[in-house]
């Protein structure tokens, strides 16, 4: 094919024809089929041949950003390519070689491949090099080796996974190449997987047969072994191989939400981790692991039930915390999967408990109360304790479940802001959480009406956004919500919005608005998780000074990247960098200038990164300034007290609402970046973003570490980092300065210069 300048320039590099470095090589901007080019030619350079590794290195990142493409030639090349210094190498990469056949448009050269994988698998065989089982397998296929390697492949294993391996050899290379690349078998520079793998494997004849089987015997199984008709071994219910084979069943049954599949989750869970006998062991661990991973990757409503009241069957010691940290994943990852999540019940429960009402109420905060008749009691009456313990533990146990599922639906509804197809929210009417939002009816084409609540008539809906509406509508909502005194389930009429600025038009392709700060790693990382962005740890080691957290968006179409690198680290400080959006697009992810950025998917992004530097810089930190670290002072005391972002500036306005409502309205003033509250002593400057504290007359900094906020104030949502209580309580506090008997900080107010 021809090759456009930048791709010939690499070329000529990696294959010896020029070493002209002057450019450095640059991959970024080459096309689908100039990567499949270049690949093998990438292969095939050697680690001594220093003037083509940078090329070599640029060509195979930018592979594994994007989405290679393959002509037949290409297909050939690459794998004429793995085939040369075999000897040498010990080694081939079948990854590439089963990836090529599913990225080869016109369909690879069959004849044309069978003599270098004839090589290929003979010598992988005599090397025992079995590690991609299923990519050889498909490689088999063009080498007329079905026999040799399906005599190795099966050895030994269980009849699950015998019947997986059976099944595949039935197919032809392509499609044992897509199933390969659908089990996640990846080397180091192993290309995006498909988008869509998993929707053409479900396609292929005999497949989703095969998952539903593999899941059915499984559970068989287990049943057998508690009924006594299989001796009972512990960790032994499943033979070599099937472990594995159940977790791909698992992942596509799924990713599918088969409607036969909760059925078979509730029997299998529960009975695969517990023994039979007394014992305090399980049938497998391995097999209730790759599950949980399975439902890590695909969560459902019901796959998490069955995993709790596996979590809860078992008596082995160390299960249930690996189980615990895995649900603390798996809850957030069903948040992001909006088309499932909406199936979690409501939550309310009422039930009669001997001769008393046990009430769970999901208005507001989750609430187990006790009733006799028409009367609240304060606790659990005494004669339920003494004759139901084992009922009041079991709703006690169920009240925490219903808190963490309202939670996680909470979530669910606002990783539903960005996406591009309309979530189901007609299954949420009825509850309360959708009582307490504000949604909007496409009354005639094109015309949105906002309402509060979720009365769905039988047009388009969605969650209202103010980055949609007007200023005038905005501060409408506002009014209506501070009135009613409506705590929202998230911010939603005081959401922040983001827009486009003049410096990132400028910039193009990133952002720079949350660059140069310096923030506490561990926190950083801690909410990274906490907020469904992925990221790999950072620290003083090879590798491990800089990173980028990544988050999907609109059903991943878009990704966020934020970069941020590990320095001074022995304070365990990182320092924040550029906002990067790439778009899915040919298989592959496509950095995207920020103007062609949803306008949505830009704003919530955004708004992670404003609270991921809002909450974790030093900034925020009141005591920072005690233990101070040289040269990070000017930061401090700059990010402390400067310019507002845009979540310090909807905190501004929920203030001016909240403040004229209050016992200490007359000794407060709102400026653009401070509340001033005047005490008796002195007069404070608390800044909206950081809550530090100015004071007047000379501008001496006060610290107050906040130890609890109290309730006098209604706010009109919960707060990420919880400033706006912080700010409020030190309101309060300082407007009697006459009061305070800390002496922490009354020595700070009353020392003069």
């Amino acid at each position: 094919m021809r090759l456009s300048p930048p791709a010939r320039h690499l070329l000529d590099l990696m294959t010896g024809a020029t070493e002209d470095t002057s450019r450095w090589p640059d991959a970024t901007r080459l096309g689908a089929f100039e990567l499949g080019a270049l690949l093998p030619a990438a292969y095939r350079v050697v680690l001594r041949s220093a003037s083509a590794m940078p090329a070599r290195f640029a060509v195979e990142e930018a592979a594994k950003e994007r989405q290679p493409l393959f002509t037949t030639e290409a297909c050939a090349d690459l794998f004429d390519a793995l085939v040369e210094g075999l000897p040498g190498r010990k080694w081939a990469d079948m990854c590439f070689a089963a990836g090529a056949l599913v990225r080869c448009p016109d369909g690879p050269p069959l004849e044309r491949l069978a003599g270098p994988a004839r090589a290929l698998v003979g010598f992988l065989l005599a090397e025992n090099r079995l590690d991609n089982p299923f990519a050889l397998l498909a490689v088999a296929g063009l080498a007329g080796m079905d026999a040799e390697v399906a005599e190795r492949l099966t050895a030994g294993r269980g009849p699950i996974a015998v019947a997986e391996v059976e099944l595949v050899l039935g197919w032809d290379a392509e499609r044992r190449a897509l199933f390969a690349e659908s089990v996640q078998e990846r080397s180091y520079n192993s290309w995006p997987p498909l988008p869509d793998v998993r929707e053409r494997l479900a396609g292929v004849p005999g497949y989703l047969d095969l998952v539903r089987a593999a899941l059915e015997t499984a559970e068989a199984r287990v049943a057998a072994i508690h009924a006594g008709d299989i001796p009972y071994k512990a960790d032994k219910a499943f033979e070599a191989g099937e472990r594995d084979a159940i977790g791909r069943a698992a992942r596509m049954a799924l990713f599918r939400d088969e409607p036969w599949l909760p059925g078979v989750l509730e029997r299998l869970l529960p009975g695969v981790a517990v023994a039979p006998t007394q014992a305090r062991t399980l049938p497998s661990q391995g097999v209730l692991f790759e599950i949980a991973r399975a439902v890590e990757d695909h969560p459902t409503p019901e796959a998490i039930s069955a995993l709790r009241a596996a979590r809860g069957a078992t008596r082995h010691a160390g299960v249930p915390k690996q189980l615990d940290r895995m649900l603390k994943r798996i809850e957030p990852a069903l948040a992001e999967r909006v088309e499932v999540a909406f199936r979690l019940p409501d939550g309310r429960v009422r039930q009669a408990v001997g001769e008393h009402t046990a009430v769970i109420s999901t208005e507001g905060a989750v609430e187990l109360s006790w009733w006799h008749g028409d009367k609240k009691l304060r606790s659990v009456p005494a004669a339920v304790r003494r004759e139901h313990g084992d009922e009041v533990r079991r709703l006690r146990e169920l009240a925490k479940r219903v808190k963490q599922q309202q939670a996680t639906l909470v979530r669910a509804l606002e990783a539903g802001y960005p996406s591009e197809v309309t979530p189901p929210y007609r299954r949420l009417e009825g509850q309360p959480v959708a009582d307490r939002l504000i949604w909007e009816f496409e009354v005639s084409p094109g015309e949105w009406r906002a309402e509060l609540g979720l009365s769905v008539p039988d047009v388009p809906v969605r969650l209202w956004h103010p980055a949609r509406a007007s200023v005038e509508e905005v501060t409408a909502w506002r009014e209506v919500v501070q009135g009613k005194e409506l705590r929202q389930p998230f911010k939603q009429a005081f959401r922040e919005v983001y827009l486009l600025t003049p410096a990132e038009e400028a910039t193009e392709v990133y952002s720079n608005r949350f660059a140069g700060h310096v923030v506490s790693y561990h926190k950083l990382y801690a909410l990274f998780r906490q907020r469904g962005w992925a990221a790999d740890r950072l620290g003083p080691w090879d590798g491990g000074g800089s990173g980028e957290a990544r988050r999907m968006l609109a059903g991943g179409r878009w990704r966020a990247s934020f970069s941020h690198e590990y320095a001074w680290h022995d304070h365990g400080y990182a320092a924040t960098d550029q906002v990067r959006f790439h778009r899915l697009a040919d298989g592959g992810w496509r950095l995207a200038p920020l103007a062609e950025v949803p306008p949505l998917v830009f704003s919530e992004a955004m708004r992670d990164v404003d609270l991921f530097v809002a909450v974790t810089s030093i900034a925020a930190d009141p005591e920072w300034t005690d233990r101070g670290v040289d040269g990070l002072r000017d930061y401090w005391r700059t990010s402390s007290f400067g310019q507002l972002p845009p979540s310090a500036e909807v905190r501004r306005d929920a203030l001016s609402r909240l403040i004229s409502r209050t016992s200490i309205a007359d000794r407060c003033t709102l400026t653009d970046r401070f509340l001033v509250v005047r005490g008796d002593l002195r007069t404070y400057k608390i800044h909206l973003g950081s809550g530090n504290i100015l004071m007047e007359p000379d501008g001496a900094y006060l610290c107050i570490v906040p130890r609890g906020t109290g309730d006098r104030v209604f706010l009109p949502f919960e707060e990420d980092g919880g400033m706006l209580s912080v700010i409020l309580s030190k309101a309060f506090l300082l407007a009697a300065d006459t009061a305070i008997t800390d002496p922490t900080i009354t020595r700070q107010i009353r020392l003069t210069r």
